[in-house]
């Protein structure tokens, strides 16, 4: 074998990471490699060289020793170089381990593949305007997959076992040579798993798994609203092989209100007041998620006008103040009216007109005015 220093061969530092030593094997290797190089004699003893320091340097047994003593404590026998027909990987099993972390690198744990956590599950639950400003507690039904209770979630019938998987040796992959590359592939005898179950369970027929409905107890906090989440651990699917379950998400969504309209911590809603109340002033009852006040209507009360009621809204389940509740008031025209109330309203109207007619209808005699200006521009 060369007497070459073995760090000069892969051209790192004697302090060099194994990530770097990795790096450099692998951009020589491919450089000196046979398969690229055929019938070139001094290309085959470059990679041999190239792999045996590979071999020493990432070995760290090997490496201590080599850095105390060089190449004697590797000759006679001393500790087997595993030179490029010899004893130590093959080329394929050096570049999986080189390439693992992009085609999976089961080779580089050592062992199977970690059993996988359960899915995360939805619930989309609906709620009156009423349940989601109070609170409330809701019983549900979900859908899932439980750990099997015969066989405690482990897939196998009791008194038997799991057993190393004789495909991909308990490593959940294998590799495939394609070409010069070797590639690195899920086992397809046990699926990734690193296991197979010999004599499976009878109940869940090896899955670990079944299928339940299970029944629920969710508490709605006070203040929720649309598209508002409430996560509940490890109540989603059951993981695999024993791992942790998911968790579910209750999607809240709040039905319409044939009275009130939400947005955020306020409510809104429209009370009706005859003609006569908004011309000459009065008290009318308005509706509140806590029952019925009385707001003052102000005399020559206008249609579509706006009044605050502190603190009748809501709270909001992210804590803030309490939301007040705006109350549109919306003048109703009289409807079926009998001839002595016609008559009555043809003398009002009467009343109204004449020189002083403007005062009694200010919006009339600003959108008029505004229209006639409209037109006069249109002309000009």
């Amino acid at each position: 074998m060369s007497k070459r220093d073995f760090y000069e061969i892969l051209g790192v530092s004697r302090d060099a990471s194994e990530r770097d030593i990795k790096k450099a094997y692998k951009r020589l290797a491919m450089k000196y490699h046979p398969d690229r190089n055929p019938d070139d004699d001094a290309a085959a003893e470059k990679f041999k060289e190239v792999k045996e320091a590979y071999e020493i340097l990432t070995d760290s047994q090997k490496r201590a020793t080599y850095d105390q003593y060089g190449h004697a404590a590797f000759e006679q026998g001393g500790m087997g170089g595993g030179g490029f027909g010899g004893g130590g990987a093959d080329f394929g099993d050096i570049f999986g381990d080189v390439f693992g972390d992009i085609f999976g690198g089961g080779r580089r744990g050592g062992g199977q593949q970690r059993a996988q956590r359960g899915a995360d599950l939805r619930y989309n639950m609906e709620l009156t305007l009423e349940e989601a400003v109070r609170g409330c507690t809701k019983e549900i039904e979900v859908p899932t997959l439980v750990s099997c209770d015969v066989c405690e979630g482990s897939g196998a019938k009791k008194g038997s076992g799991v057993e190393t998987c004789s495909t991909c040796h308990g490593h959940g992959q294998v590799q495939m040579r394609q070409g010069f590359f070797a590639v690195q592939q899920t086992c397809p005898t046990c699926n990734g798993k690193g296991q197979i179950i010999k004599d499976p369970c009878d109940a869940c027929h090896g899955e670990g798994r079944r299928h339940k409905t299970k029944s629920l107890s969710v508490k709605i906090p006070a203040g929720v609203d649309t598209g508002d989440r409430i996560r509940l651990s490890g109540e989603g699917e059951a993981g695999e092989n024993g791992a942790p379950a998911g968790d579910l998400y209750v999607q809240v969504h709040v039905k319409e209100h044939h009275i009130f309209e939400r947005d955020g911590s306020n409510l809104y809603c429209e009370v009706p007041v005859s003609f006569a109340m908004a011309a000459l002033g009065g008290e009318v009852e308005v509706p509140t998620l806590d029952g019925r006040v009385s707001l003052k209507v102000p005399s020559e009360t206008q249609t579509g006008r706006m009044f605050r009621m502190r603190g009748k809204g809501v709270k909001g389940v992210r804590g803030g103040p309490q939301g007040d509740l705006i109350v549109k008031l919306v003048v109703e025209t009289p409807v079926k009216l009998s001839s002595r109330q016609k008559e009555l309203l043809r003398e009002f109207e009467e009343s109204c007109g004449g020189d002083a007619a403007n005062k009694h209808k200010p919006k009339s005699e600003g959108f008029f005015n505004g229209v006639k200006k409209f037109f006069d521009d249109l002309t000009s």
